[in-house]
């Protein structure tokens, strides 16, 4: 079994927040697909990153699924769209293997 977590920004870079209809239609797709879902969406989470010698700042909520299989393929398309709707140069996926007890 595999933990699938989504690192996601609340804003772009501009500092406007994204609509909600982005979350709700990435939560129906992940639902569907894995049959269910968490999301910490209460209080974002900080993310900080050094860039160039500059420090920078997002306020993230972060999505996890868990899944039998981890189809790679299917999971870097999904990154690929995220980057492209949300014109981030990156979006962490990443994926660890749990006991689900």
């Amino acid at each position: 079994m595999k933990l699938i977590q989504i690192l996601l920004p609340v804003t772009d870079n501009k500092g406007q927040r994204y609509e909600d209809a982005f979350f709700k239609d990435l939560k129906r797709t992940l639902t569907d697909r894995f049959g269910g879902l968490t999301a910490y969406t209460r209080a974002p989470a900080e993310g900080l990153w050094s860039n160039a010698g500059t420090h920078q700042k997002d306020d993230i909520v972060v999505v996890e699924v868990m899944a039998k299989n981890f189809d790679r393929t299917w999971w870097k398309a999904l990154k690929s769209h995220l980057k492209e709707t949300l014109q981030q140069e990156e979006i962490v996926i990443r994926a660890q293997p749990i006991d689900v007890l």
